[in-house]
């Protein structure tokens, strides 16, 4: 792996990071619940972006350190499934229901987000 390659994915983290802090933030002042509704939402985002990224890279022919700093780094850092798995376990402590709706809607959400986004793209770039 290239040093620009390092850096690319350096940046994306960085502002991926950043955005995943900002979507949360204001996910959680704007729904006061005990639902994670910004994890939730950057999970959902995410994985409709990365979606949309892998028709783009499919059709067309992108640089690795784009590449690395869509995906590695700023999808990586934006979605957060290692939060959603210790909110997830909060949650089923205190509510079963909340806790498997909460598992439910990122596993089953972000995986139709991805595939959504996968063939709208796929259709919108040829």
């Amino acid at each position: 792996m290239s040093f620009s390659t390092i850096l690319a994915i350096g940046l994306g983290g960085f502002l991926g990071s950043i955005s995943r802090a900002y979507i949360v933030y204001i996910s959680n002042k704007t729904f006061i619940s005990d639902f994670p509704y910004g994890i939730l939402a950057v999970n959902l985002l995410g994985s409709f972006l990365i979606g949309a990224a892998f028709a783009a890279f499919t059709l067309h022919n992108f640089s690795p350190e784009t590449k690395g700093f869509l995906t590695t780094g700023f999808l990586g850092a934006l979605t957060t499934y290692s939060t959603f798995a210790i909110e997830s376990f909060f949650l089923l402590q205190t509510s079963f229901i909340l806790g498997l709706l909460n598992i439910c809607l990122n596993l089953f959400g972000s995986m139709f987000a991805a595939a959504c986004a996968f063939k709208l793209f796929s259709i919108l770039l040829k």
